[in-house]
């Protein structure tokens, strides 16, 4: 798929059959009305356009809002530029589109990306203060000429697979379903940093991540078993995300991963971490002694769990 980032400047488009929505995480669900929004546009001999936003609507809206994103901009555009289609295009949010009514935006919407079919999420709303539905929509395309379809949702025993949802599993540390509604592994890319080197005095040293972006959200504390990638080479991995309150490390959350079979500097080198399985929450242990025989359980646990 081909992403368009100066779509308004400079760029003709053929009529095309378009969705539109934030697309955080790119998860099946939003891979599932893709699939819809490429069948209308095949019937209807129509290019397809996915219509999204570089920064979240909420954060130009509101300047403390926190997104807790699934995936930043860097990595939803990767996710996107794999699926199949013809453009992404990535539509600046500002202070003037939102005050734009529903008619007002689909007009935009049909005058600058020729949209002729307009496929909408089954729980998406847009406009000014989003406070039309459906009906609204259908009403106004026709009087613009714009074909208004609902898209159906992708559900899994009752359960619609939205980002909501899957942001509502990672916080509670349910790696294998929000891994598989999201499609592949959940997964944070930053840099390893200094830490306290306490692992390194219990036998167990660690690696430090610094997310690159600070508006992704982290999982649910606890010890997880990861696959850690440096350099290009995968290696299995004992995460732990928390305060570790054995070496009362106050409220300061570390995240930090022993990498099974590794040695070597990676201070300030780049690494992803791709989480496979929750082990168990973070917990306080009377003393070290007790600490590390949990995290020798721990990782022969990761051992066997994580294949190569």
């Amino acid at each position: 798929m081909q992403i368009i980032t100066d779509a308004i400047q400079s760029f003709s488009f053929p009529p095309c059959a378009a969705t539109i929505g934030c697309f955080d995480g790119v998860h099946r669900g939003h891979q599932y009305l893709l699939q819809q929004v490429t069948e209308v546009a095949r019937q209807e001999g129509l290019c397809t356009a996915l219509i999204t936003f570089p920064v979240h609507p909420r954060q130009v809206m509101q300047s403390d809002y926190q997104p807790q994103l699934l995936s930043c901009l860097p990595q939803k555009t990767n996710l996107i530029q794999s699926l199949p289609g013809d453009y992404c295009i990535m539509l600046p949010f500002t202070h003037e589109l939102s005050c734009l009514t529903a008619r007002e935006f689909m007009q935009f919407l049909h005058q600058q990306y020729n949209v002729r079919t307009l496929v909408i999420g089954y729980d998406h709303r847009f406009g000014h203060n989003r406070s039309e539905g459906f009906e609204d929509y259908c009403r106004y395309g026709e009087e613009l000429h714009i074909k208004v379809v609902q898209a159906q949702a992708l559900t899994e025993e009752n359960i619609s697979i939205s980002s909501s949802v899957i942001r509502a599993l990672l916080k509670e540390g349910n790696i294998t379903q929000a891994n598989h509604y999201l499609g592949y592994s959940y997964y944070l890319d930053g840099t390893v940093v200094n830490g306290y080197k306490v692992g390194r005095k219990l036998g167990f040293p660690t690696a430090n991540l610094l997310p690159s972006c600070p508006d992704k959200l982290i999982p649910a504390e606890g010890v997880y078993a990861v696959y850690t990638y440096i350099e290009g080479q995968r290696y299995k991995g004992m995460l732990n995300i928390g305060c570790r309150p054995t070496v009362h490390n106050g409220t300061n959350r570390s995240i930090e991963v022993n990498i099974l079979d590794f040695s070597g500097d990676i201070y300030h080198k780049q690494m992803r971490i791709e989480f496979q399985h929750f082990i168990r929450k973070e917990q306080s242990f009377p003393n070290l002694d007790a600490l590390i025989e949990q995290l020798k359980e721990d990782r022969n646990t990761v051992s066997e769990l994580l294949t190569l």
